[in-house]
């Protein structure tokens, strides 16, 4: 069965490598609240599309005081790669073993020009300093996804 997470819940927490290889956790940012966003795959063009929305307005989430933590189920060596290659400023957690994944319910069947298969779903979850989820942007807008989140968190 998979997992329904609803705003209000209690986020799950979730450990992993970062793209150092580094183990961080939700833990980690207690008192913060975290942009934790999940995408499919590193180098694709919604993706990077994405990312670059948040590295271009990282200064603005920064000084509201926001932590972003981006999630896929690609390797810290390719995290590191799509890292370098748009000079991103945030972590990106290596969810190779599918558990925060599945821990937030954003794995599942997708379609794609008519072929079915597993993948991740994109999906942004806003928590709270205290891990509360008090947004879940389901099917964010890649070009303007920081817009999105400065609109629901003022």
């Amino acid at each position: 069965m998979a997992v329904v997470l609803k705003e209000g819940d209690k986020a799950p927490v979730f450990k992993g490598k970062d793209q150092h290889g580094k183990t961080i956790a939700l833990t980690d940012f207690k008192g913060k609240k975290v942009i934790l966003y999940f995408y499919p795959k590193d180098n694709t063009p919604g993706c990077t599309a994405q990312a670059c929305n948040l590295r271009d307005n990282y200064s603005d989430l920064l000084k509201k005081g926001y932590v972003v933590v981006g999630v896929s189920t690609d390797s810290e060596q390719s995290h590191l790669k799509f890292i370098e290659k748009f000079e991103l400023p945030f972590t990106l957690l290596a969810d190779d073993d599918h558990k925060v994944v599945n821990q937030y319910g954003v794995w599942g069947e997708k379609q794609m020009m008519g072929k079915i298969y597993d993948g991740t779903h994109r999906t942004t979850f806003l928590i709270n300093g205290d891990g509360v989820i008090d947004h879940i942007i389901k099917k964010p807008d890649t070009k303007n996804h920081t817009e999105e989140i400065l609109a629901l968190w003022k």
